[in-house]
């Protein structure tokens, strides 16, 4: 199995980072010209929330940078110990798809039930990502 197909899930999840952070960045720079409002005005988060009704980019950018960094960590960790199995794979895939549906709900019609069953999903596909590297480490030869 080539090695590299563990690092292209790590790729994707990059590309979503982006892809939010341009969503953020677009309808930041509208709300300022719309609203005429000077981007020193939202200089704090909390400023931002009291200037700036829509934070549900901002808010979904935050959440990139909370579970996903086990992701980040368990992907690398079975890329450098040379686990790589196509069950780690499927599950990293799976994961990173999660995240995407994750993401669209939350910058879209941020339906919160929906929005917490794509959540959901992402953290049981990271559990089990987690306990099959536990699984190889501590009991596989």
């Amino acid at each position: 199995m080539e090695i590299k197909l563990m690092l292209y899930p790590l790729l994707a999840m990059f590309l979503l980072v982006c892809l939010v952070a341009g969503t953020m960045f677009r309808r930041r720079i509208a709300f300022y010209k719309q609203n005429r409002v000077h981007p020193q005005k939202t200089a704090t988060s909390a400023q931002m929330t009291t200037v700036m009704p829509d934070s549900r980019a901002p808010d979904n950018f935050r959440n990139l940078f909370e579970l996903p960094v086990m992701f980040y960590v368990s992907t690398l960790t079975v890329y450098a110990a040379g686990l790589i199995c196509m069950p780690h794979i499927i599950l990293a895939w799976g994961y990173v798809l999660a995240r995407y549906v994750h993401s669209y709900i939350h910058c879209t019609s941020n339906v919160v039930m929906n929005r917490f069953y794509a959540f959901l999903t992402s953290c049981l596909l990271l559990l089990c990502i987690w306990l099959m590297l536990a699984y190889q480490l501590l009991f596989a030869v």
